[in-house]
């Protein structure tokens, strides 16, 4: 009794092991729940103008910044005082011109 118990256990076991191998997984990708969609000419031309405007006017912040900025200090001549010693700190009076540095021991353009 006990090893016809085990037989019928043993033969439901591989009919349901079979019946499972049969269907497989589908395998899913992104376009079934995404599915493509067809941009059109004039919604392309249309972001990439956007886009355009957006990096020139980031462009134009930027460089106005930049400008104004270096407007504020004026230039200086070789032997002139570029920087004047405040405490511990160094306060800078003006940029020295091309090719040549402030000293910090000497607080001249160099």
């Amino acid at each position: 009794m006990e090893s016809s118990g085990l037989l019928l256990l043993l033969l439901c076991a591989s009919l349901l092991l079979l019946h499972c191998r049969g269907h497989s997984r589908e395998v899913s990708s992104a376009e079934d729940y995404y599915p493509a969609k067809k941009h059109s000419g004039s919604a392309e031309k249309e972001l990439f103008e956007a886009m355009e405007d957006i990096l020139g006017k980031i462009q134009n912040s930027r460089f106005s910044s930049y400008e104004k900025k270096a407007g504020q200090i004026p230039m200086c001549d070789i032997g002139d005082r570029c920087a004047v010693k405040q405490g511990p700190r160094i306060g800078k009076l003006c940029d020295c011109a091309r090719g040549t540095t402030c000293n910090s021991f000497l607080l001249k353009c160099i």
